[in-house]
């Protein structure tokens, strides 16, 4: 058939772009930590394309998946591949702020081939949807002949491949205004080779799509709305016994907040019977709010219908700055109750930290963490910077008012500083967040944590895997975990424009000696951490062992979490008055 004079083909390369580092190397990795789930349904979209004949019953349509995270990509070698299908598309898709200079540098090449681009993803909808005109670092994209294309794929996809065989590409296809319906339509998928190059072999899906809450520092609610949109029962089964049938049983689920998802239980559900009747097993991470256990039951099926990580927006435990930032749906007040029901269903719990709000300093930031250390059984905080995205409010309101932040799009990633603080130089805010990793990932920490999960039957060997990892990121690898993975891969020639190419004879012996130094230090640290783990199989008390933040206590009030601050105070006072005076 691939013979046939009469048929032909298109090629649709789909790319989802990593970012520079601050040496300007591409951030690359043997084996990546975070699967792209806009890479998974734009690869089902177009297969689902390429199944239904949409260039017409004459054309092939061949669909090629590279996540740049864990695979180099070599525009020449791909604009060779396209060429000898006879026609074909660069999708370079997901891209995010940090990530579009690398998009823009990868789409630069395959426009001197000759092959035709298009770019989409969180910047460019976002930009496109909440400021005017189009901004420089588009137009720029434009004048090279790009596409670029604003919202969700469900509705639009078809479109853009006709386009695009017919050779008449528009520079912005805009579907913002629409929200597809995800129930039915083709679901999110990745081949097997291309999942094997993450850690773990985890592959992601969306279930819902849409947040209720108006964080000021969120993109997806002005992406991908307010309104819940979701997939049915059926189309989550599918997903899980697809993946099944390759070999792959963990799954992360990217609902921006899965307990919002108005068809929770039936999808819960639906996984409990697969779990407990049809005996597959497979294991699930989900991002949640901290009010997810007011929900009748959430967390209980949560845990039968095979999650074991939760991801958990914190944020801080200021209740001022939780108010400045919109995020009046978390209240510290519930924190404790909220994280010893999800320990109560033996779930291991990850919570996202922001650091630059406008009340914190370094004082303050050590002091709260040391609070949540004590107080809170959070097992791995995540630090993030108060970064002003585009597509967000705090974007927004700071572009129209002309306030000075960063014009370099590669350091919008969350662990970089890109504006102004009121109390903080951009040095000793930078210094203040990655001093917040030292802080909480002490070895003398990260062994009460060890010890918490002995109470709580996880794995331990596990613990110390995820340990190793979360410290060896963050404080040697100097790098946010979510974007980590094992054996940091640099190719010399792979350099951002405008930055010399190291020399063969410099740039071997500095890379081979940084990784043995970062392997050795590691190694170091995960021996520390497997003798603690060694003493704790052996100790016949270890299940005994409780301490502060394990305990539900019978005056929270006295907690430093509610005594510290002003505002803190006030909570705790507001939460023991009656509900008849909260009003």
């Amino acid at each position: 058939m691939a013979n046939d004079p009469k048929r032909s083909c298109f090629h649709l390369v789909l790319i989802k772009p990593s970012h520079y580092d601050d040496d300007g190397y591409v951030i690359q990795w043997f084996r990546s930590s975070m699967p792209s789930n806009s890479l998974a349904a734009l690869y089902g979209l177009a297969m689902d394309c390429a199944d239904r004949r949409v260039l017409g019953s004459g054309t092939d349509l061949v669909v090629t998946a590279y996540d740049e995270s864990n695979t180099r990509i070599r525009p020449e070698w791909i604009a060779r591949e396209i060429r000898m299908a006879g026609r074909g598309l660069v999708g370079l898709v997901g891209v995010q702020s940090n990530q579009f200079p690398r998009a823009l540098d990868l789409a630069r090449r395959f426009r001197a081939l000759d092959i035709d681009v298009a770019i989409g993803g969180f910047h460019v909808s976002g930009t496109l949807a909440m400021l005017p005109g189009v901004t420089p670092e588009l137009q720029q994209a434009i004048d090279l002949g790009i596409s670029l294309y604003a919202g969700e794929a469900e509705d639009g996809l078809e479109t853009l491949l006709r386009d695009a065989a017919a050779g008449r590409l528009k520079p912005i296809y805009n579907h913002m205004a629409t929200l597809p319906n995800l129930a039915g339509v083709p679901i999110p998928f990745l081949p097997e080779e291309r999942i094997e190059r993450t850690a773990g072999r985890m592959t992601t899906f969306d279930a819902g799509r849409g947040c209720p809450f108006q964080c000021s520092f969120c993109t997806i609610i002005n992406v991908q709305g307010r309104v819940s949109r979701r997939r049915t029962p059926d189309d989550v089964e599918a997903i899980v016994r697809r993946n099944a049938a390759q070999g792959v049983h963990s799954f992360f689920i990217t609902d921006d907040n899965f307990a919002r998802n108005k068809d929770w239980e039936a999808i819960f559900d639906r996984l409990i019977e697969l779990h407990e009747r049809a005996g597959l097993r497979f294991k699930l991470t989900i991002q949640v709010d901290t009010l997810c256990h007011r929900i009748p039951g959430f967390i209980e099926k949560a845990a039968r219908a095979g999650v074991v990580r939760v991801f958990i927006g914190l944020e801080s435990i200021n209740p001022e700055s939780l108010a400045g930032a919109k995020k009046k749906q978390n209240r510290i007040t519930e924190y404790r109750q909220m994280l010893l029901a999800w320990k109560a269903g033996r779930v291991v719990i990850y919570a996202g930290y922001i650091i630059g709000f406008p009340a914190d300093t370094p004082e303050t930031v050590i002091r709260d963490i040391r609070i949540i250390q004590r107080e809170l059984p959070i097992d791995f905080l995540e630090f993030f910077v108060l970064t002003p995205l585009p597509g967000s409010e705090d974007h927004q309101k700071l572009a129209l008012a002309g306030v000075e932040m960063d014009a370099d799009l590669n350091r919008y990633d969350t662990f970089h500083v890109v504006t102004a603080h009121a109390q903080m130089s951009r040095e000793v805010w930078e210094k203040t967040y990655w001093m917040a990793w030292r802080t909480y990932y002490t070895f003398e920490h990260m062994r009460t944590l060890m010890r918490r999960a002995a109470v709580t039957g996880f794995s331990l060997g596990k613990m110390v895997n995820m340990l190793v990892s979360f410290w060896g990121l963050s404080l040697v690898e100097h790098t946010h975990p979510l974007e980590g993975g094992y054996l940091r891969r640099k190719v010399r020639t792979d350099r951002r424009p405008g930055l010399s190419i190291v020399p063969v004879w410099q740039f071997w012996p500095a890379y081979v000696a940084e990784i043995v130094w970062k392997h050795g230090r590691m190694t170091v640290m995960a021996a520390r951490l497997l003798l603690v783990r060694h003493r704790l199989k052996r100790d016949l008390e270890a299940q005994l062992y409780r301490d502060l933040a394990l305990t539900p206590s019978t005056d929270e009030a006295a907690l430093e979490l509610f005594t510290t601050t002003a505002a803190a105070r006030m909570a705790a006072h507001k939460q023991r008055r009656p509900l008849s005076a909260r009003a």
